[in-house]
């Protein structure tokens, strides 16, 4: 065990050297690794990145929007949604944009107006947006999480690997600001020594809350409001009745559309773990919960995942990472922490020698020898820079010096599917799965198997084959 005198007086970081990595700007290099990519800026009037929007409305579209709209080099030269109101009330700040309801319209019709596509529709669509942008050589900024299915993982992946001029990013705007970046520094460089397991926990949800996560009953079904077009909004889902709060927000806690709250949070919290540790695809999760469901995704869910790891930041030879919903944190006297209280969501990992906490917003809290110390003060630390993460990605694709892109789908794609393992094995409960990302397969158990890895695509909107 290193101790706080030892560690803070850097005597430990000089010895461990070998263990010194790159800064955070570099840290992701791997990931992203393809040459330059193509400066595809269109030429004409405009000369700027012209951008497609799929999905407007909702509560994160437009904050995407307001974003890229802030850089120099964007334009927004089409829009479409399958809400007709949502879709009217962007053109009205648009009017010289081209909109449509069907997103395989703008492809086939417009796709000589748009250079890159920003995917902002319910979870369940991603895949198939994503996948169809990336076959017409567009670049794609994604919302999270990247996929909705665990079949989808190595798709996207496959796909990413044929277009490598291609820069992506999903939304996973908290790594922009310097915080979460010094956690993943520290971590990374080993300056708390070897890593033992994780913790990550979400607040929530609610257990018959409004708003992002529902539980309070399944609605009949009913005709959908004009303005809607249900069988898009479908999309790659299977043909279902309209049932009233599923749009345009409590999709978010089903089965069938959406990831329930550890498949949202994923790439807000186990982002550090991923860019820190290069962490591979899980082999086995188990998942605990109270409320199994067959229409909604569970709640009070406390998944262990486990990693098969190598090298010389581990402790050992699985890297154990628990991820919970309702702030399920773990006793701070077994991590010989002082007595106190947690925040409602957090990051926490048991390193050999400390312990660090770092929250959504990136305030980091650090413990060694059971004694909170300031992380600032921690020896061997790099240079980190917050960058704007929306502006990263447009920067990267027209070529700018020195622009980096923090989560490309490469790294997207790992979180996502440690999201959806656990909260998709909730529907097992006490039962540990092994997952084969190779074979894309639950290797010990046929039922899983067969029900939690993949779905049935309705026709026209099957995943697209990216060659």
């Amino acid at each position: 065990m290193i101790d706080r005198r030892t560690l803070l007086s850097g005597a430990t970081f000089a010895a461990g050297a070998a263990m010194a990595l790159p800064a955070v700007a570099s840290v992701t290099a791997a990931w992203d690794a393809a040459s330059a990519p193509r400066r595809r800026i269109r030429s004409g009037a405009l000369g700027k990145l012209q951008l497609l929007q799929v999905g407007v409305g909702g509560s994160i579209a437009p904050a995407d929007r307001h974003e890229l709209k802030q850089h120099p080099d964007v334009a927004f030269t089409g829009f479409c949604d399958v809400d007709a109101d949502a879709l009217a009330g962007v053109a009205k700040d648009h009017p010289d944009a081209f909109t449509c309801r069907d997103f395989r319209e703008a492809f086939d019709r417009h796709g000589d107006r748009f250079d890159a596509v920003v995917v902002c529709t319910p979870d369940h669509n991603h895949a198939l947006i994503m996948l169809w942008a990336l076959r017409a050589n567009k670049h794609v900024y994604g919302q999270k999480p990247l996929v909705q299915q665990l079949s989808e993982v190595p798709a996207m992946l496959d796909a990413v690997a044929r277009r490598p001029a291609l820069v992506t990013q999903v939304g996973n705007q908290r790594m922009g600001p310097a915080g979460r970046q010094h956690a993943v520094d520290i971590l990374r460089r080993g300056l708390l020594g070897k890593a033992v397991e994780a913790h990550v926990w979400i607040s929530g949800p609610g257990d018959r809350g409004d708003g992002y996560f529902w539980y309070g009953g399944l609605k009949d079904p009913t005709p959908p409001p004009a303005n809607l077009d249900w069988t898009l909004w479908l999309g790659a889902a299977q043909d279902a009745p309209y049932r009233e709060g599923l749009v345009p927000l409590r999709w978010r806690s089903s089965w069938d559309y959406g990831t329930g709250q550890l498949g949202d949070w994923c790439t807000h919290l186990l982002d550090v773990l991923y860019f820190a540790y290069d962490l591979p695809a899980p082999v086995a999760v188990i998942s605990h919960t109270r409320t199994p469901s067959d229409f909604y995704h569970a709640q009070h869910v406390h998944s262990t995942l486990t990693y098969p790891v190598t090298g010389e930041r581990f402790a050992r030879e699985r890297f154990v990472v628990h991820y919970c919903d309702k702030s399920q944190a773990p006793s701070r006297a077994a991590l010989g922490l002082p007595a106190g209280e947690w925040p409602g969501i957090g990051t926490l990992v048991v390193c050999e020698g400390g312990v660090l906490l770092v929250e959504p917003e990136g305030a980091i809290q650090c413990w060694i020898g059971g004694t909170p110390v300031d992380w600032k003060s921690i020896p061997g630390q790099g240079e980190v820079v917050a960058r704007n993460h929306w502006h990263a990605w447009v920067d990267r694709i027209i070529g700018k010096p020195g622009a980096f892109v923090q989560s490309p789908f490469t790294a997207a794609a790992g979180m996502a599917e440690a999201g959806v393992l656990c909260c998709r094995a909730a529907r097992f409960p006490g039962q540990e799965l092994r997952w084969d990302r190779t074979a894309c397969a639950i290797t010990n158990h046929a039922e899983a198997n067969r029900t939690i890895v993949r779905r049935e695509y309705r026709p026209g909107f099957e995943l697209p084959t990216v060659s």
